[in-house]
């Protein structure tokens, strides 16, 4: 089933089985998920815990002490984002937010490879996270590092631990996928779960960071803990230590692809997408600032290698540093499972549209659990794939988890720049703006006269943060020091994609069912479609 066609009208009312009508679509996934779930959804994506433990090491090896600068100003472009995305969840409340929002902005085309792009980059983002558990989980107890046995090197960069990163991401990868083909009910009670005791992880660990300080803030104005005697320039090694931080800060949108399953979806997802990415960025922050003023050294080369697992035990003891560890594998479960369900309702949504190969079987949903089963198990198949790299290049890890940040962050240009060239298209008619209510009957969430210009900011930053991590830095992407085509794997990794989705789009493009573009006034309102039929 799809949308055929759309005519301009004012359309506020209820996001249920009716409204979702105005679509094309019927009701299938159940709509069983409140407001703290659907913010669940993004925070759990975004995950604190698990990616600034994954990558803390990283991002302070690279620009040390003053690395931290770059998250306020990864956060300020995201943020940027967040708002014209929330427009948009307040108008389209539909599954496979990106591309349906790419589709209905920029056309079919367009559309289509936003959401190609944004399926690779949820799968590999999909691995990258089930990989965290390698940080954390030998750091517990040493009988997790399979692979070598105890004694063996967990690091995620080491052969030892790069295999068994492979081991413990596989079996994380099976669970998800059970939980996720059982129902979003079970879903949403497992991350939303997780997401409070990471909340209250997050808390205790900056308390306890806090409470152990070893020196001022003053140190965060300073490149200690880098080596700049090879010389170079530093602005190079703070640029490529924004990693981390854009590497946190993404999958806030998560909130939007549950919309279908979502009650009062356009009152709730705007909300739930910012408070996200807000509540993530003052505790990240928070945790950053902590380690570094609690380190017990910042040259030794320890907390370039150990992050904040070294940290914790060595500030709060083996013991203590272990049970909020064990916080932190709990946040790493959620987020793997958040972004595999983001990840396979994409592909549902898509599918839908007979956008996809086997289209029949990856849009079917279960009338038992309500959830598309095959896409779900799709994701986890695919993400464990690209685990399997890890098996005989430890070195891929750092380059995966760049790359699939890059391949999200071209998904959300897919969507950004055709709503600036609607907006700036649409200004010059000076059409009045409708009035559209949420469910509540309040206005829903827009931008006003500020649209266009926030609009325009969010593009700026969004281009330039491809460009930083796609940059073939060997201190990224090639940890070996001497494969060429691992320094320049994300522009090939792109190149290919764009080019296997020109022989797929090709193919698929006629049997595609279209999306209609949408009506968009001077400011940024949408205007919702009238009722149109349900088609198989």
């Amino acid at each position: 089933m799809a949308t055929t066609t759309a005519t301009a009208g004012v359309a506020p009312g209820p996001a249920e089985p009716d409204d979702l009508a105005r679509f094309g679509y019927r009701q299938e996934l159940h709509r069983s998920v409140g407001s703290f779930a659907s913010f669940a959804a993004g925070f759990s994506f975004v995950s604190i815990l698990t990616t600034v433990f994954q990558l803390f090491a990283l991002g302070f090896g690279l620009g040390g002490a003053a690395f931290f600068w770059t998250w306020p100003l990864v956060f300020a472009g995201q943020y940027l984002v967040a708002l014209n995305f929330s427009t948009l969840a307040a108008r389209f409340p539909i599954s496979g937010a990106i591309f349906q929002w790419s589709s209905r902005l920029g056309g079919q085309t367009v559309g289509w490879f936003t959401g190609w792009l944004m399926i690779i980059g949820q799968i590999l983002t999909v691995a990258t996270a089930a990989i965290a558990l390698q940080a954390v989980l030998p750091s517990i107890w040493s009988g997790f590092q399979i692979v070598g046995g105890p004694d063996a090197d967990p690091t995620p960069t080491s052969p030892s631990g790069a295999a068994n990163s492979v081991v413990l991401g596989v079996c994380l990868l099976v669970v998800t996928t059970v939980i996720n083909a059982v129902g979003v009910r079970l879903m949403a009670l497992v991350n939303s779960t997780g997401v409070v005791l990471e909340i209250v992880g997050v808390v205790v660990i900056i308390a306890a960071l806090l409470f152990h300080a070893q020196r001022g803030p003053a140190i965060l104005f300073t490149t200690a803990g880098v080596d700049l005697s090879s010389g170079g320039s530093y602005l190079s090694a703070w640029l490529a230590s924004g990693l981390m931080a854009a590497y946190v800060m993404v999958g806030f949108d998560s909130a939007g692809e549950l919309s279908e399953e979502t009650r009062d979806p356009r009152r709730t997802t705007p909300r739930t997408i910012l408070r996200a990415l807000w509540v993530s960025g003052i505790g990240g922050a928070l945790l950053i600032v902590g380690a570094l003023l609690a380190a017990p050294r910042l040259d030794d080369g320890n907390l370039a290698t150990g992050g904040l697992p070294w940290v914790l035990n060595e500030v709060l003891g083996p013991v203590a540093g272990r049970i909020l560890l064990v916080d932190v594998a709990i946040a790493v479960v959620s987020c793997t499972l958040a972004v595999q369900t983001s990840g396979s309702r994409m592909v549902f949504s898509m599918a839908r549209q007979k956008a996809l190969p086997f289209h029949r079987m990856l849009s079917r949903v279960s009338p038992r659990t309500g959830t598309p089963i095959v896409a779900s198990v799709v994701v986890g198949v695919g993400a464990a794939l690209a685990l399997a790299v890890n098996l005989r290049q430890a070195a891929i890890f750092t380059a995966l988890a760049s790359l699939c940040i890059a391949m999200l962050y071209l998904a959300y240009l897919g969507v950004t720049v055709p709503l600036l060239l609607a907006r700036l298209r649409q200004a010059r008619l000076g059409r009045t703006d409708p009035e559209e209510l949420d469910e509540a009957g309040e206005p829903v969430f827009s931008l006003g006269r500020w649209g266009i210009p926030l609009n325009v900011a969010a593009i700026g930053y969004q281009v330039f943060a491809v460009v930083n991590l796609a940059w073939p830095r060997g201190s990224v992407y090639d940890l070996t020091g001497h494969t060429w085509w691992l320094q320049w794997s994300a522009v090939l990794v792109i190149a290919a994609c764009l080019a296997v989705g020109f022989f797929v789009h090709r193919r698929l493009h006629p049997h595609v069912t279209r999306i209609p573009l949408a009506p968009i006034h001077a400011h940024g309102h949408l205007e919702m479609p009238e009722r149109v039929a349900d088609h198989a």
